[in-house]
């Protein structure tokens, strides 16, 4: 069952089931943590809102009739794993794709995956050199400047994708830098968990 410190805010709205799961998974990060360093110590005690809120936030913006999506740099999982439990209750058809060029890291996902019984995909590779994915959603959290997720993106997302980049208090700063190598539709989600921090929306991302 889940932790009751772990509340649910009304935003986040899933059964009792995907609460436990979500409760479970963070679980498992604080178990793997002590030998991987999935978070950092001055944050795993805010697990919760920190990690694991902030990432299910970017669920709500899941386009209509999305097919794949794929989660860049996934570290502890999040927000990729996350995602992965919240769209097997709410879209089963979804398929998730996780990238982490850390073999430790992806040990742990793909386990982390297999316990929870998810239908995720970990590819053990570099951002760089897998091959193209096409996906339909492109996520990234506290992966690299906005100008090196632009790329990353024209590489990995489909013509009509979305790609769903989480920033900080510098956010504004990092936008205006793109714009100068990219041109992109952009719309800015104001944070759910952190009132300095946004989620960009971006999409017909292209070299200029």
């Amino acid at each position: 069952m889940m932790d009751a410190a772990y509340d649910v805010p009304e935003w986040l709205d899933v059964s009792r089931e995907t609460s436990d799961k979500l409760a479970a998974f963070c679980a498992l990060v604080m178990r793997w943590t002590p030998a991987i360093n999935l978070v950092s110590k001055s944050t795993g005690a805010q697990i919760w809102n920190r990690h694991l809120l902030d990432s299910a936030q970017i669920f709500s913006l899941l386009p209509s009739g999305a097919a794949h999506w794929a989660d860049l740099g996934s570290g502890g999982g999040f927000p990729g794993l996350v995602i992965s439990i919240l769209a097997e209750s709410q879209t089963p058809d979804l398929s998730v794709t996780l990238v982490e060029s850390d073999r430790r890291k992806s040990v742990f996902l793909t386990e982390a995956a297999r316990t929870l019984g998810l239908r995720t995909k970990v590819l053990t590779q570099r951002i760089e050199e897998i091959q193209p994915l096409n996906a339909d959603v492109l996520s990234a959290r506290a992966l690299a400047p906005l100008t090196v997720l632009c790329g990353f993106a024209a590489r990995h997302l489909a013509e009509s994708g979305t790609a769903i980049f989480q920033k900080g208090a510098n956010h504004a700063e990092e936008v205006a830098e793109a714009r100068k190598s990219w041109a992109f539709d952009l719309q800015t989600h104001p944070s759910k968990t952190d009132s300095t921090a946004v989620v960009l929306a971006m999409k017909a991302i292209r070299h200029v």
